[in-house]
């Protein structure tokens, strides 16, 4: 019995053995299986630290291209802030440039309004003095009220110049203004001495707002002109001192002095027109070169007008202005217009004045 048992546990222990075997050997073969997964995972495992280090390289790479685009940007940001301060300063001192400009000219300009009677004065005097004519100052006005500024004398009756200008440089009131003085200057024409035909001088830079340049207010007539105007319309007014008695013109003689009286006025008041038009048109063209111009350039051409100087002839007191220079001088000018082939301005006009 004892050997029985004794074989029974060792038939126990080799069935036990031979399952630890199979497991042994189960689990061996799994090591296996294990190993050359782990080989395999090792390779994959070398191949995906080499895409991780390829892709990290790249990202360095990226990195830094956008570290050098990030400073581009960050210095074209600040040359545009750099350019546009640079702008907006030149803008500015462009403008204050204008603004001084106008200031400027606007205190130019009151500056001639202000010493505009005095100028007209010192002119009609100079016109009188040279053509013989009697010239009566404001306090030589015989009658005792209502004195005009200035007023000449021919053929015993007084011609009344009134000078004009505006009170500020808002001239939108200016027309209104004058038309009101037209109806003032009755106090002058009720005299019996006192021609029927008044004038009022207003500064030549006013011409422009000024939409009616005659009134005819009944007993008496007023013409609105500038002070580039006087001298002829003086002249044509003294042509009449040459007849002894105006009542006696013959017709033909009436309309002589009509036309050249007429030929005066429109030729005045044309070239007034042509001289305001470029006038303008100089001025418009000295801004757009002060604006549109390089600044180098504008330099450049500011140091030249500097450097010149325009001598036009000066009048002399005795010197007589001939009209015969005057016409050889015309003459020849029209020889080089000739020469030049530059083409005559047409005599007609598309409009009176």
């Amino acid at each position: 019995m004892v050997l029985e048992k004794e074989i029974f546990e060792r038939n126990t222990t080799i069935t036990n053995l031979n399952k630890q075997l199979d497991i042994a050997a189960a689990r061996a073969e799994n090591f296996d299986q294990i190993k050359i997964e782990k080989t395999q995972n090792d390779e994959r495992l070398k191949f995906v630290e080499a895409d991780r280090n390829s892709l990290k390289s790249e990202n360095i790479a990226y990195q830094k291209a956008e570290e050098g685009r990030q400073k581009e940007v960050s210095k074209s940001i600040a040359s545009a802030l750099t350019l546009q301060k640079s702008l907006e300063d030149e803008k500015s001192r462009l403008n204050d440039e204008r603004v001084q400009e106008k200031e400027a000219s606007l205190e130019k300009m009151k500056l001639k309004w202000s010493d505009h009677e005095k100028d007209v004065q010192n002119h009609l005097q100079l016109i009188c003095r040279n053509n013989v004519i009697t010239y009566i100052s404001q306090e030589d006005f015989p009658h005792t009220r209502n004195k005009p500024d200035s007023s000449i004398e021919i053929m015993d009756q007084l011609i009344v110049f009134d000078a004009k200008s505006p009170a500020n440089d808002d001239l939108s009131n200016f027309p209104k203004y004058i038309k009101n003085q037209t109806e003032n200057l009755k106090k002058y024409a009720k005299h019996d001495n006192v021609k029927n035909d008044l004038f009022l001088v207003i500064p030549s830079n006013t011409l422009e707002v000024i939409d009616q340049f005659h009134y005819n207010i009944g007993d008496y007539n007023v013409y609105i002109i500038s002070k580039d105007a006087l001298e002829p319309i003086v002249l044509s007014l003294k042509k009449i001192e040459e007849y002894e008695f105006a009542d006696k013109l013959s017709p033909e003689d009436r309309d002589n002095v009509c036309r050249i009286i007429g030929k005066f006025a429109h030729t005045t008041k044309r070239r007034i027109q042509v001289d305001e038009f470029f006038a303008r048109e100089f001025l418009d063209t000295l801004t757009k070169a002060g604006t549109q111009l390089p600044r180098d350039i504008l330099e450049n051409v500011i140091k030249f007008e500097n450097a010149e100087k325009l001598n036009p002839p000066m009048e002399k007191r005795n010197k007589k202005i001939l009209t015969k220079d005057l016409k050889q001088q015309v003459d020849k000018l029209e020889k080089e217009m000739e020469l030049r082939e530059i083409p005559k301005i047409s005599n007609q006009t598309d409009f009176d004045l």
